[in-house]
């Protein structure tokens, strides 16, 4: 894409993904990291993860990132005192990936 020259946290690309998820079970009344294989995500890239269906009663999602190159890492929180499942199934995932880094630390 071409650069739009200025250099003040402008995004580059900006687009939907569905990757194919198998999450694996969540101890109890924790919030637990597991990471994913998606190819082309970098390390800079900001996300944020939904599940396309109904996720399974007590998981939330509570935060996504890109924790190596390709590696989508999703920390589901679990509110039970068992041990669910989060669903696996199609997560939609919106990548932000910035045109120039660092991104400046100020608005201004």
């Amino acid at each position: 894409m071409p650069s739009t020259t200025i250099s003040r946290g402008n995004i580059l690309v900006n687009m939907l993904i569905g990757p194919s998820l198998t999450p694996t079970a969540l101890t109890a009344s924790t919030t637990t990291a597991q990471t994913f294989t998606v190819p082309g995500l970098q390390i800079s890239d900001a996300l944020q993860v939904n599940f396309a269906g109904a996720q399974t009663a007590g998981v939330g999602i509570a935060n996504a990132r890109v924790s190596a190159a390709n590696t989508l890492e999703i920390t589901f929180s679990n509110s039970t005192a068992g041990t669910p499942t989060p669903a696996a199934g199609i997560y939609i995932v919106m990548v932000d990936r910035a045109e120039y880094l660092p991104l400046p630390t100020s608005a201004v």
